[in-house]
Order: structure tokens, then sequence, then C-alpha cells
């Protein structure tokens, strides 16, 4: 399947079966050549003129995360069957169904079977990369968050008349007329056209005191009306979704760390790379002084 001299772009002996699913005689661990260097072309330097042109196009940070992305997960092992599966799920991602779409994908796309056996294999290559590395502190990642990760919604009516604001409440409250209606005749901000319903949303995203008005409220409890700001809110809380530390969430937060980790290597990187243009260019300056 491998072999010295890879197919070009368009040649892949990958097969699509009649069930549209992939199929290839996949090795239990890939071939040294292949792990040690997942993309040749991500271990070459980037001169300084492709550097700008890069940085022109918006192209410079997203190639050099996807290149720290590849580095950090090079070693990565994953099993035959992990492979078929990773393989699978990529042709179903592209709703390839047939040998001539692959074919066809990888033309288009100048994609090599080395290269689209990459992509297929990349989100798993990262699952396991950030489990082994970062997992052990999902937990304290997910305590430190936790307020930011509790979901809400609530209905919301916002007017700028304090005495409409207690009108409409009273209304609601004594059965009189129903909050959806009256939140898309009266409202006057964009849940006007939900009916009043906001979320699920982040519990943080609200104003602060709105916030803390909803942390203590009870499911389907209706609110006096509120002054924030220039505002007269009308609220009822519906469903308060509290987070908790399970095996979701776990591997969400493991995600998050891995993310925040190259989100540092890349600011490094940068940062190496402005270091080393004013060391030249103070060099430059030195030599060009009489």
């Amino acid at each position: 399947m491998f072999g010295t001299h890879p197919p070009g772009p368009g040649h892949v002996t990958l097969q699509i079966d009649a069930a549209g699913a992939a199929t290839a005689g996949l090795p239990a661990v890939e071939p040294p050549a292949l792990a040690a260097e997942p993309f040749p072309a991500d271990q070459v330097p980037i001169d300084a003129a492709l550097w700008s042109s890069l940085a022109r196009h918006q192209l410079l940070l997203p190639l050099l995360r996807q290149r720290l992305i590849a580095a950090a997960v090079a070693e990565v092992r994953l099993s035959a069957a992990e492979r078929a599966e990773a393989l699978k799920a990529w042709v179903s991602h592209h709703g390839i169904t047939s040998q001539e779409a692959l074919e066809n994908h990888c033309r288009q796309h100048g994609l090599r079977e080395a290269d689209l056996l990459w992509q297929a294999e990349l989100p798993r290559r990262i699952f396991r990369h950030a489990e082994e590395h970062f997992s052990h502190r999902a937990e304290h990642r997910f305590l430190a968050r936790k307020n930011q990760l509790d979901q809400v919604i609530y209905s919301l009516l916002r007017v700028e008349d304090g005495a409409l604001a207690r009108e409409l409440y009273l209304r609601i409250a004594e059965g009189e007329a129903d909050f959806a209606e009256l939140a898309s005749r009266y409202a006057r901000g964009p849940e006007r056209s939900t009916r009043g319903v906001v979320g699920p949303v982040p519990l943080l995203q609200a104003h602060p005191r709105l916030a803390e008005l909803l942390r203590t409220s009870r499911v389907g409890q209706l609110q006096p009306p509120l002054a924030i700001e220039q505002w007269w809110l009308v609220v009822r809380l519906e469903r308060l979704h509290t987070a908790s530390f399970d095996e979701e969430m776990r591997h969400r937060m493991t995600r998050e760390l891995f993310d925040e980790w190259v989100d540092d290597e890349l600011a490094r990187l940068l940062r190496e790379h402005n270091n080393q243009n004013q060391t030249a260019e103070s060099s430059a300056l030195a030599a060009a002084q009489p």
C-alpha cells in the first residue's frame, strides 16, 4: 500500500466497496517513514519571502498551527482497527461513495494517499495525544471553569418603562397573559423575535446581576422587574443545566488544554521569529554604520 515512490495526487490504491465504505490493507503499525515524517514538508523551514506572502494572505497562522499539531502527534501509534475506522469516518464525512469520487477528490485537492490517510487519522491522533499528555489536568480545569460551563434557558422581557414592566409582570403572575405573547409584543431586545426565550447559553454570558438572579431562582419562578442600566427586565428561569465532570466533559477539558498548549507554542514561535528579525535588522544597521 505504501511504496517507495508514493503515487501522485489522484492515484490512490484505497478501495471503495459497493456499500460506499473505504477498505484498505492497513498494517497494525504504520511504516516508520510515515510515522516519523507524516508530512515531509512540515520539516522544511519557511523562508522570509514565503513567510511574508503567507502572512499577507492570512495563511501563516493556520499553517504554523497545523505544523505544530503535526509535530506533536507524529509519534502516535494507531491500531489497524483505529486506522480503518478513521478512514471510514473520513470517507463518510466527505460523502464519497465510489472509487471514482475518491480519486476525483484527491485530484481536486492535490492529495496523495499518505496525505489522505493523515487527514483521516489526525482527529484520532490528536485525541490520543491529548489524553496521554493533558487528561490528568482535565478535572482541575473543569473546576476552574465550572461557572462558565453552566447552561441556562430563561424567558426575558425587557422594556424601558418601569411602570410598564410592573404591569406586564403582574399580568403574567396573575395568569392574565402569556409570557411569550407579551414578549413578542412589548420586548425591546432581540428576545422579541424568539417570543422571549433566551438560550441555552452559558450562565455567565448574562449581565452579572441577571446571572446571579438566575442562579438563585427556582425553575419556573417569575421574578419581579429588575432594573439594569436603562432597562427593566421581567425574567423567568426555564431550565438550569449545571455542568458535571462526566466522561464527555473530561474529553472536552482535555481537548481545551491541548488547544491552549498549541496556542502557547504558536505565540512562542512567533516571538522567536520576531526576535530573530529584530536581531538581524540591528546587525545589518550596525554593519552599515561607517
